[in-house]
């Protein structure tokens, strides 16, 4: 591959909710995806619903492994472009992949959501259980709710989620 190319998992850019269906084609097509979603509660005026929704809009996460699947996964009925940092296309690491799903499939989690502003500075603590024991978080105090902050930096993304105050350690403040 060329050098603006490597091999991972890289952010695809898909057309504004169409990020189910380009998740399905890439499957179809046999390359290895993730669209990460959350349930989120919609509500029309004769009726609410919980729905799953994309913790990031228009974007589907594809494994690149050559040339073939770039061109393959770019080619889907849906899909706009790769994202790129520079003159390099983007990439995530495996790492943070893996967290992202252990954040989705965690036991008292919830109110997942992402954000690209950047958050003030708050304190710094542990979590002490679940499948994010041991990592250090900022966190937010918003409505009495205890939420942390999961900076996902290449990508430019923060996910931000509800944790039982009896999850978090306090560690220092921040500067």
């Amino acid at each position: 591959m060329g050098k603006l190319l490597k091999i991972g998992w890289h952010v695809l850019y898909v057309k504004s909710r169409h990020e189910h269906k380009v998740d399905g084609l890439l499957k179809e097509a046999g390359l290895q995806s993730f669209l990460p979603l959350v349930k989120t509660v919609r509500t029309w005026s004769d009726r609410k619903k919980v729905i799953d929704v994309p913790l990031f809009p228009s974007y589907v996460f594809v494994m690149i492994e050559n040339a073939k699947d770039f061109y393959n996964a770019s080619s889907i009925n849906g899909a706009c472009t790769f994202i790129k940092c520079g003159s390099v296309y983007a990439t995530i690491r495996e790492s943070e992949i893996q967290k992202i799903k252990f954040l989705l499939d965690s036991d008292g989690i919830e109110d997942i959501q992402n954000s690209t502003e950047l958050l003030e500075k708050g304190e710094l603590v542990m979590i002490q259980y679940g499948a994010f024991t041991g990592m250090e978080c900022e966190i937010l105090n918003v409505n009495n709710n205890n939420k942390i902050v999961v900076r996902i930096d290449s990508i430019n993304q923060n996910i931000t989620a509800t944790l039982p105050s009896h999850y978090l350690s306090k560690l220092s403040k921040a500067i």
